[in-house]
């Protein structure tokens, strides 16, 4: 198994898979190739993102499951890239796509994503999401009143003098 494949996906969910995504392609809502994919998944646009378990070098693709999972996307794989460059419209292979409207068969891109392995990591990771957030916000707030209190204390010696 390649270092970024991190579980396997029965052929089922592979063939359905493979179906979402030429309902996606109809709908124009398919991002295709490395690029396209991770601009769709920094700008949390995707719904799924796929990727091709046979792609040279593997180290394309090693940072899309980490950023998929810090942006809470589910992502699955495929075993071929050419079968999902063909699902995608394509005439060449790719190494993989995001899913940002899946047409028709956005019931079955629920039912798909829902039996996902990520998806209990990304619902762990919102629970958290929350906390962190909430632990910032004083750390600013106390770092503003002291940049405001040093300015005041010059002031007022300008003032004596």
């Amino acid at each position: 198994m390649k270092a970024f494949v991190k579980f396997e996906v029965s052929p089922e969910t592979e063939s359905k898979i493979l179906e979402i995504i030429e309902s996606a392609t109809a709908a124009k809502g398919v991002r295709k190739g490395m690029n396209e994919t991770t601009k769709a998944i920094e700008r949390g646009v995707a719904k799924l993102v796929v990727m091709a378990e046979n792609v040279e070098p593997e180290e394309i693709l090693v940072h899309v499951p980490v950023l998929c999972e810090e942006k809470v996307i589910p992502y699955a794989y495929v075993k071929d890239k050419l079968a999902l460059g063909k699902a995608a419209g394509l005439t060449v292979p790719t190494s993989s796509i995001a899913i940002v409207d899946a047409g028709v068969k956005a019931s079955l891109l629920k039912e798909v994503v829902s039996n996902l392995p990520t998806v209990e990591k990304a619902v762990e990771k919102q629970e958290k999401k929350p906390e962190a957030v909430k632990e910032k916000k004083p750390k600013k707030e106390t770092k503003k009143k002291e940049v405001k209190e040093p300015a005041k204390e010059k002031v007022g010696e300008e003032q004596k003098e």
